[in-house]
């Protein structure tokens, strides 16, 4: 058993080797927090928290680290456009963050450290790579010299002669402009802390350093985010990291992006989806089927029509549980996964194709039932709540429960009067009256209701939107 992952910095597939044996650590660039989620974000923690649970049933003692980014130019221009704390901006959408990934099932990290609570390990990173002549004060700021360091720029396969370094207003004294801030010079008005060098804030990609190298130490095994953080943000971490003198992350796994009309979405292009409006029109169990099953390194075109597949898809699945839960009642999860369902997760967390596993097993479940056999049924259900444990979408775990206790009043109302229009229908049945009974199946249907036949009688669910 070797778990293989797509490491961007040797742009090939390698066999996962852990620092320790036995236990992985895995860094997580998290939430910038200048604003809501939206399902593009949430995308990034369903990966690496499928990641993560794969690893947990492969027996790996996991440490896994989310950061939160709590101080940015973009915090400290929504708090000068709404006249509101920098600080109160950012806690209220870390909440919003943090639910949304409860919403949609992902497991809490091992560590979740915010960056204002990491300055002083900031500024002894500062002072590190100033006296091994990696960086440089000027006017207030600290910037990191890129020609100091000739690895910068492998990980994004560029060259440095060629470099366009993103820039802030106020950066002034650089001696290249390629050179880029670590730690900005006080503003007026502006958030700051006290360092050796004056009064100011820290540089977005200075955080990550710091706070990887207190929670992982010198090395750690995986460093994870999104595509679009390549560079500059993952690069910069690297130079300040190595220069440094730690070793840093041994693998760099990127998840792709969800798009919309084409285009990356995001906040400032005003396309994006926010998780809040959507766990309203969708139920969260569903939004994680559709932004969790693609393959991490597939982009996600959004689409209401790809929604509706991912839920019916869904729907099918969960009918498969129910029918054998009434039949058989509790089943427990096998203790292994189907070997097909292991090899590709195993092979760079094929999720795709181990979902083909899981609907394979669910119609042998469902020809089972067909058959009147119990005992492969039950043995069928117990695979699938086994894999979809591990994808996060098992709905009979105690996370869902609330998803089926929403509405329970509504449901018991719903079910007395489609029970009658039920019962209308199987009299008109046993009297041969088949054109009534079409007629009643058929207004149930265009409600929105999926009316099956079983040898206890007509049940009804919800169908797809």
């Amino acid at each position: 058993m070797t778990i293989r992952l797509y490491d961007t910095s040797a742009r090939q597939i390698r066999d996962f080797s852990p620092l320790r044996p036995g236990c992985v650590s895995i860094y997580l660039c998290g939430a910038t927090v200048q604003a809501a989620p939206h399902i593009g974000h949430i995308r990034s923690g369903l990966n690496f928290d499928i990641m993560r649970r794969w690893f947990d049933y492969r027996g790996y003692d996991v440490t896994f680290v989310r950061n939160v980014t709590d101080i940015d130019d973009k915090i400290i221009a929504k708090s000068a456009d709404q006249n509101r704390p920098w600080w109160a901006i950012g806690y209220e959408n870390e909440r919003a963050f943090n639910d949304g990934y409860h919403a949609l099932g992902c497991l809490p990290p091992t560590y979740e450290p915010r960056a204002t609570g990491h300055i002083t390990e900031m500024v002894e990173m500062m002072r590190g790579l100033i006296e091994r002549g990696h960086a440089y004060e000027a006017d207030g700021n600290v910037y990191f010299d890129v020609r100091s360091f000739p690895e910068y720029l492998a990980l994004s396969n560029q060259e440095l002669d060629n470099l366009q370094q993103p820039s802030g207003a106020g950066e002034t004294g650089k001696r290249d402009p390629r050179d880029f801030a670590m730690w900005k010079a006080a503003k007026p008005g502006e958030p700051s802390w006290e360092t050796p060098w004056g009064r100011g804030r820290p540089g977005w990609h200075l955080e990550c350093s710091a706070m990887a190298h207190k929670y992982l130490g010198t090395a750690f095994d995986i460093h994870g985010g999104g595509l679009d953080l390549v560079f500059p943000h993952h690069e910069n971490e690297i130079a300040q990291a190595k220069a440094y003198g730690d070793d840093f992350a041994r693998y760099w796994v990127h998840n792709a992006w969800v798009t919309m009309s084409g285009e990356k979405m995001s906040k400032s292009l005003g396309n994006s989806v926010l998780v809040s409006e959507m766990v309203k029109r969708w139920r969260p169990i569903v939004l994680r089927y559709y932004l969790g099953t693609p393959h991490y390194r597939s982009m996600i075109e959004y689409s209401e029509e790809a929604l509706r597949e991912a839920e019916s898809a869904f729907a099918r699945i969960e009918g498969f549980v129910q029918r054998v839960v009434e039949k058989a009642g509790a089943v427990e999860p096998a203790a292994e996964v189907p070997l097909a369902f292991a090899e590709a997760m195993d092979d760079d967390l094929g999720v795709p194709q181990a979902l083909a596993v899981v609907h394979t097993t669910v119609r042998q479940g469902n020809s089972a039932l067909a058959a009147d056999d119990k005992e492969a049924a039950v043995a069928r259900l117990a695979e699938v709540r086994s894999m979809l444990g591990v994808l996060g979408l098992d709905p009979l775990d105690p996370h869902w429960a609330g998803e089926t206790d929403r509405g329970e009043d509504l449901h018991g109302v719903v079910d007395t009067l489609v029970r009658m229009v039920l019962d209308q229908r199987e009299a008109a049945r046993a009297r041969k009256d088949w054109p009534t009974a079409d007629a009643i199946r058929d207004q149930l249907s265009q409600s929105g209701l999926v009316i099956e036949d079983s040898p206890q009688g007509p049940r009804w669910s919800l169908g797809p939107r």
